[in-house]
């Protein structure tokens, strides 16, 4: 894309955000879901004897030996559901509060909106999300019972009730919104320093992206 081409898009359509938000999300679960196989059953607080690993490398190995070459990505078709629509409410939504919150065109230099409207993004984003991870999660146990997401999805509604669903809705709240808080506000500051102009620059984002992650998950880990 040229710079005269990106300079033409028409920053604030929430179509836009949204299409991009979608994107982003379902690669970014995509790409990291055999990890976040890996981690989930890692912090299981009861494991089963053979989910007991001494490290991230050994329990991919293990899981892909003894239990398939797929079973690291099983599950993986509940997150792309559940990712395209959170993420796509959750960044036009952050975009268009930002510009609210702040009274201004782009919602720059003014830290409170940003990371007020990062808050609000969040809880609109889990909100959809809570499900698909009830369920991402249940079929990335050891030992889980479950081969398809829609096989997950009706046990827990028959068996357990919609509830079921949220009950871990405010925990992944109370994780969520300090992260992505500090997360926004980061990245907000970053490009002002990296992208001053706000022009097409992508390495500019990537930056500021990979500095805000990782400054927002050593601040709320």
């Amino acid at each position: 894309m040229e710079l005269d081409e990106y300079e033409s898009l028409p920053t604030g359509s929430a179509v836009t955000h949204m299409a991009a938000g979608a994107a982003a999300g379902i690669m970014e679960h995509c790409v990291m879901y055999p990890l976040d196989s890996v981690k989930t059953r890692m912090q299981s607080l009861r494991p089963s004897p053979g989910a007991r690993y001494r490290s991230i490398a050994d329990a991919f190995y293990k899981m892909v030996r003894h239990e398939g070459a797929m079973r690291p990505v099983r599950g993986m078709s509940a997150v792309v559901i559940g990712a395209g629509p959170a993420h796509a409410l959750y960044f036009s939504c952050y975009e268009k509060l930002k510009r609210i919150i702040s009274g201004t065109e782009h919602g720059t230099n003014s830290p409170i909106s940003q990371g007020l409207a990062g808050c609000l993004a969040t809880v609109m984003h889990d909100g959809i999300m809570n499900p698909a991870e009830v369920v991402k999660q249940r079929m990335q146990m050891y030992n889980s019972q479950f081969k398809r997401c829609s096989e997950c999805f009706f046990y827990v509604w028959r068996q357990e009730g919609g509830h079921a669903f949220y009950r871990s809705f405010t925990t992944q709240l109370s994780m969520n919104i300090p992260f992505q808080c500090v997360h926004f506000i980061t990245y907000e500051f970053v490009q002002v320093l990296t992208n001053k102009e706000r022009t097409y620059n992508p390495m500019a984002h990537m930056v500021s992206g990979g500095i805000a992650g990782a400054f927002a998950a050593a601040v709320t880990t």
